[in-house]
């Protein structure tokens, strides 16, 4: 495998992220957000029940030893994240929600920071600092006085805290047992369907059912294939091969995405703040990943 698939596995995940949150804010109102969510990770579940039990069976004893770590990620990146996604996405708009979660690569290094002692050198923050200068370009459509008419609203609370909890997930991920992915996976989704169990029965009674039009159906059916087995299982990799702080920045794509599949979808017409957007994510996601100078030194000297 190049050195460049794993990068181009882990891009892959934002893509799918993208639709989510469009479709999430899309769908506002006519699916319920837990309604959203436990339906998201059912159907992801069984997707990949066939593929996945034997090798999750073979697995079983090596999960239970590390249960703690598998009830956190499952609350964490399973229960939590998208549920409260769905739910922040009712009460703001999708400024404020994509403009939050580009900060993601932020928390990620803090959390790593704080829990591993994770090494951070000032390029790296700097490559971060330029991601999310980039991704807030593309949100704010290059009006600074967007961000500063934004106020703090209870959405906005919400999805702070999602991606706190993300951040946290993704962290975790280093801690999971060495077992197959496809394993975690579904332990980590069937797990966090129970969590979400609760939570759906009472919405059920007191907001109301998921609608069975087609439309609905075909939104559960998106955000379970790809924002669910898809692109876990891509991020799961990257975290693996790459590091958490690596795959975070990743985040940072996830307002371009969103902005291409408008064009597409929607017929909107490119502008400049797109290129300069875009220009600033990838420059920092190079500048992060850059080998510091010495390193690049001695390998010189070791060939």
């Amino acid at each position: 495998m190049s050195r460049m698939a794993p990068y181009l596995i882990v891009a892959v995940a934002p893509l799918c992220w993208a639709g989510n949150v469009v479709l999430g804010r899309g769908m506002a109102d006519v699916i319920p957000p837990v309604g959203l969510a436990f339906w998201r990770w059912t159907i992801a579940f069984l997707i990949l029940l066939p593929f996945a039990w034997r090798q999750a069976v073979r697995d079983g004893p090596a999960v239970m030893r590390a249960w703690k770590i598998i009830l956190l990620i499952s609350f964490f990146g399973i229960a939590c994240f998208n549920t409260m996604l769905y739910q922040a996405v009712h009460t703001i708009p999708a400024i404020n929600a994509a403009l939050i979660q580009s900060a993601m690569p932020a928390f990620i290094i803090l959390v790593s920071l704080i829990l591993f002692r994770e090494r951070v050198t000032a390029i790296q923050v700097l490559g971060t600092i330029l991601c999310m200068i980039g991704a807030a370009i593309v949100v704010l459509r290059g009006d600074l006085g967007a961000l500063l008419s934004l106020s703090i609203a209870q959405g906005d609370v919400i999805m702070i805290a999602a991606v706190i909890l993300y951040a946290l997930y993704s962290v975790l991920l280093r801690r999971k047992p060495d077992v197959h992915p496809f394993s975690i996976l579904l332990y980590t989704f069937g797990l966090g369907v129970l969590m979400l169990l609760p939570i759906y029965i009472w919405e059920h009674h007191a907001v109301g059912p998921v609608p069975t039009r087609p439309e609905a159906l075909l939104a559960i059916g998106y955000v379970a294939a790809f924002p669910g087995v898809v692109a876990y299982f891509c991020w799961n990799y990257g975290v693996a091969t790459i590091g958490p702080n690596r795959t975070g920045l990743f985040i940072n794509l996830i307002p371009i995405f969103a902005t291409v599949l408008a064009i597409v979808w929607l017929g909107e017409s490119p502008r400049g703040f797109h290129a300069l957007g875009m220009a600033a994510i990838f420059g920092g996601m190079i500048l992060f990943n850059r080998r510091p100078a010495a390193a690049t030194a001695r390998k010189a000297r070791r060939v």
